[in-house]
């Protein structure tokens, strides 16, 4: 495993490999992933986080299940760009990740995500209740397809 940048990750998704989005919390991981043709971002249930070892074991499976090439996770930047306790704890994640898998990572700075994925969900009139157990895999979403959104870009420019 390595933390890479995104424009390296065309070459680790090919034969149809799909992209997963990451949004680590305190109590669960938002998780999300691409369809195959790197277009959209699909939300998945979220994993109710107990301790790394089992934390990793369920989202190792949901990514092999998927057919995951590379994992987009949602680094918590400050407004001002600073990194602070939470976004350290998401490198120390990808770091410990390493050991157990060698699925590359793309750190994304997810500042907003989850604001964006709460309007969304409240705008889909979700309840305050509904909206608790989707807001962390919504914002997962949000992450990856900010980074979709990327990957096609870069496509493009290389057409230009």
């Amino acid at each position: 495993m390595s933390i890479i940048n995104i424009e390296e990750l065309p070459a680790r998704l090919a034969g149809g490999r799909t992209l997963a989005g990451l949004d680590l919390g305190d109590k669960t991981i938002g998780v999300a992933v691409s369809d195959r043709g790197l277009s959209f971002a699909h939300p998945r249930p979220v994993i109710l986080r107990k301790k790394f070892s089992t934390d990793a074991a369920q989202l190792l499976a949901q990514l092999e299940k998927d057919n995951v090439g590379a994992i987009v996770l949602g680094l918590p930047v400050n407004m001002d760009g600073s990194e602070g306790p939470r976004a350290q704890k998401s490198r120390a994640f990808a770091r410990n990740m390493a050991v157990l898998s060698d699925l590359p990572f793309v750190l994304w700075d997810e500042r907003l995500s989850t604001v964006a994925a709460e309007r969304t969900l409240i705008e889909m009139d979700f309840s305050r209740k509904k909206r608790a157990g989707k807001i962390d895999s919504a914002a997962a979403a949000f992450i990856l397809q900010g980074a979709l959104d990327r990957l096609q870009s870069l496509g493009r420019a290389g057409l230009d």
